[in-house]
Formats: C-alpha cells, sequence, structure tokens
C-alpha cells in the first residue's frame, strides 16, 4: 500500500464523532419524541412505521456507520468512504420524503405529520416548524456537512502525510502516523552481546610464578637489592696486611684526600 494512503485517525475525529451523534438522533428521535409530545405522527413511543424505518432509521443508521469509518480507520480512501456514506444518509433526510411519494409514488411510506400541526389550525406554528428541522430537514443538513467535511479532510495529502511517507520508504514495514520517524522507546537488552560471559574470569589465565615471592605474583625489593646496613659494615676493597707497614693504611679511592704537609 502506498505510505501516503495511511492517515493518522485524528485526520477527521471531530466530523466522525458529529456523524455518529447526529445519526443517533435522526434514527432514534421518531421513535422517543413522542415521550414528550415532539416529533411526528403516530404520537406513540417506539412504534414501528415504515416511513419510520425507511425515512428516519435508515439514513441515521448510515450517519452513524459513516461516522464509526471515519473515526476508526487509518486508510484514506475507507474515510473517504465514510464520510461519503454520512452525506448520502444526511442528504436523504432531506429530500427522501419527495422521492418516495413523488418519484416512486409510494405515498404508504409517510413520514407523517409534526405533532403539533393540525391541518384545521392553518400554517405550521413555530414548534411544529421546529419539529420538521430537529428530525428531517435541519438534522440532515448538518449531517450532510459533516459528511462532506470528512470526505474533505480524508481526501487531501498534507505536508505532514508526504514527510511520514518519506520516513517510511526506507522501512516498509514501519507503519505511518502520527508517531512516524520517531524511535519506538523499548528494552533493547538481549540483542546485543555484553561483557558478561564473553571473556575468561579468574582461574582461567595461569599466573606468574616467581620463586623469591611467597605469594607468588609479583617480586619485592626485599631480597633482591643490600640493604643500608651491609653498605656501611661491608668493604669491597682486601683488608690490611697485619703487622703495619707502608701497606699497612690503604687509602680509600672514594674518599677525597689531602695533600700530605
Amino acid at each position: 500500500m502506498n505510505s501516503q494512503a495511511r492517515i493518522a485517525r485524528s485526520r477527521g475525529a471531530l466530523s466522525a464523532v458529529a456523524l455518529i451523534v447526529l445519526g443517533l438522533w435522526a434514527g432514534l428521535a421518531p421513535f422517543i419524541g413522542p415521550y414528550i409530545h415532539f416529533g411526528y405522527t403516530p404520537d406513540t413511543a417506539w412504534q414501528y412505521t415504515t416511513g419510520r424505518l425507511y425515512l428516519s432509521a435508515i439514513p441515521g443508521g448510515a450517519a452513524v456507520l459513516g461516522g464509526l469509518l471515519v473515526l476508526i480507520t487509518r486508510s484514506r480512501a475507507i474515510g473517504v468512504i465514510g464520510g461519503l456514506l454520512g452525506a448520502l444518509g444526511g442528504g436523504w433526510l432531506i429530500v427522501g420524503s419527495g422521492v418516495v411519494v413523488y418519484l416512486l409514488k409510494r405515498p404508504s411510506i409517510s413520514t407523517g405529520v409534526p405533532l403539533d400541526y393540525s391541518p384545521a389550525s392553518g400554517p405550521y406554528t413555530v414548534r411544529a416548524y421546529a419539529e420538521v428541522l430537529a428530525l428531517f430537514g435541519g438534522v440532515g443538513a448538518l449531517i450532510l456537512f459533516f459528511g462532506a467535511l470528512a470526505c474533505a479532510r480524508m481526501s487531501i495529502v498534507s505536508a505532514r502525510d508526504v514527510a511520514d511517507a518519506e520516513d517510511t520508504g526506507y522501512y516498509p514495514d514501519y507503519p505511518a502516523g502520527p508517531g512516524a520517524g520517531v524511535p519506538e522507546s523499548g528494552d533493547y537488552s538481549g540483542q546485543f552481546p555484553t561483557a558478561a560471559g564473553q571473556f575468561p574470569t579468574s582461574g582461567r589465565f595461569p599466573r606468574t610464578q616467581f620463586p623469591d615471592n611467597p605469594t607468588g605474583q609479583y617480586p619485592t625489593v626485599t631480597g633482591h637489592f643490600p640493604g643500608s646496613a651491609e653498605d656501611t659494615t661491608q668493604s669491597s676493597l682486601p683488608a690490611a696486611p697485619a703487622g703495619g707497614g707502608p701497606d699497612a693504611v690503604r687509602p680509600n679511592p672514594a674518599v677525597p684526600q689531602e695533600p700530605a704537609p
């Protein structure tokens, strides 16, 4: 799949939530409106009619399904399909009644009349007109708007999408999204060798033995060089012959001698 065909889930989140909420209202309002005497005839809650099914429940369900597709998908094509589905549901709420009655010639499939309207009283009252907008024309226009907005949001290619596509071009298996191109944190221990166990520990190399050292590791100064006492008490010159004579006293070449008077 082209990486630019993948988008962030937050791209159409606002439009998706609006489609879901408005679709639920459009599909359920005719069934629950009679609880507060607001809606269309018949004035009975949860009563099934073909008009409520084909002109309210089905287009409302299409808007909800389209909103869910836009909300959860990361595919640009599926997001556009979801927005288009929602827009079709909104358009059907606006024109569905006229299409069924006048084009398909099915007058039995009817929305009914607003509960606050009476043919004997003349034109619509404010409350009756509010019922028309809240259940069909007005909510249908809002659903159509957010569906079209979702399609537009899903179809555009932003600079962020291009950047994500460039980043993931080097790594085909890495998903594009809000965090594309950012290294993921994790525990990489075990992927690289450590010092432990790679080199031999104590006991694997022989120690150098030195005979003069009782520890067997390193020689010490003791025993290798004469001490100071030996230097002062022991002379390297031969002893003077006994009995005196000219050779009784021999000058020490290491000590400077004074000239004889």
